[in-house]
Formats: structure tokens, C-alpha cells, sequence
């Protein structure tokens, strides 16, 4: 054998060096420390899809539902906490056959995820009523981490009667969603 074969046959048997490993390890720990927060946020941040699109859905639901009505009978009435724990930590599933057959939920046409499917989000419905106006507070309330702080969404709509009807004549009133969301200790 020549000394050149013996030399590339000496270089491909040895094995990493330590300084060669210390690069691998130094490399794995920066994809890491980049990979691991990113996933963590975005598992969040897809629980918080729960809350913001059925905040979403109720708003649009309860505002299309008034079309056309007076405020006095724009919106449903308030509905309950439900499920009336928030889920701590842990999504849930509603160990009551049915708690989304309040008449407030059916009218909205409303729950978080389908029969049998876990949530992590408790959500109510507040309607309040005066002379020829009417509005509502949808929010939804939910501990992702178990800590015993809750994180609070709301959408706000309102209707008011035409000026001139005093909402007494019976005309139809004009219904709107507020813009933007209110949120309390998004990830809390």
C-alpha cells in the first residue's frame, strides 16, 4: 500500500474530535433555543383562536340577528358563564350532556368546539337594555397555565333607534359591532 492510500484510509477511520462534537452540540442548542420558544407561543396563541374566533362568531351571530328589529328585541338575552368553571390548565370537556342548549346559545347559534371536543375557554353573554337602546358584552374567560389568572377577551355591540322613533313606534334600529377586541392578560 502507498503512503497516500494509508493516509486517506487513517483519515476516514478517525473519529469526531471533541472540538467537531462542541460545534454539533453549540449548533443543536442555538435551532433549539430558537425552536422551542416559537412552538410554545404558537401552541398559545392556537388556544387563543378558540377565544377569538368564537368572540368573532358571537358578535357577528348577535348583530345579524338584530337586522331588521327594534333594539328593544335586537339581541338575546344574557347568558350564563358556560361551562360555569373556566378550565384551569387543562382544555375541558363538558361533562353536562348539553350546556350550549341555553336558549342564548341556540339563538346564536353558538359553541366553542363540536360535542365531545375539548376547549379551554368558559364564555358568557351579557345584554343590557335601556329606552331605545340595547347592547351586549360577549367575553370569554380562560387559565391556560393552570396559575389561577384568567385571560379575558370581550367584543362589544350596541343598537340604537332612529332618532326620531324614541324606539317607541316600533322602526327598526341600527346594530354595529365596536371595533377591536378587549383583552386582559392575553397569554397570562
Amino acid at each position: 500500500m502507498t503512503a497516500t492510500a494509508t493516509r486517506r484510509r487513517r483519515g476516514r477511520a478517525r473519529g469526531i474530535t471533541a472540538i467537531e462534537a462542541a460545534i454539533g452540540i453549540a449548533l443543536g442548542g442555538s435551532v433549539l433555543a430558537v425552536a422551542v420558544p416559537a412552538f410554545v407561543r404558537n401552541l398559545s396563541f392556537s388556544r387563543l383562536g378558540e377565544a377569538t374566533n368564537g368572540l368573532e362568531r358571537i358578535g357577528t351571530r348577535a348583530i345579524a340577528g338584530a337586522d331588521g328589529k327594534t333594539c328593544d328585541e335586537a339581541f338575546p338575552p344574557s347568558a350564563p358563564l358556560t361551562p360555569a368553571s373556566v378550565p384551569r390548565g387543562k382544555a375541558t370537556i363538558d361533562a353536562d350532556p348539553d350546556p350550549w342548549e341555553q336558549p342564548t346559545w341556540r339563538a346564536l347559534d353558538f359553541r366553542p368546539s363540536p360535542p365531545g371536543v375539548a376547549h379551554w375557554f368558559s364564555f358568557a353573554f351579557d345584554r343590557a337594555q335601556a329606552k331605545g337602546q340595547s347592547s351586549f358584552v360577549a367575553h370569554a374567560h380562560g387559565d391556560l397555565d393552570g396559575d389561577g389568572q384568567t385571560s379575558t377577551f370581550e367584543v362589544r355591540g350596541a343598537c340604537e333607534s332612529p332618532p326620531s322613533s324614541g324606539g317607541a313606534n316600533g322602526n327598526a334600529g341600527t346594530s354595529k359591532l365596536a371595533p377591536g377586541m378587549y383583552v386582559d392578560r392575553e397569554v397570562e
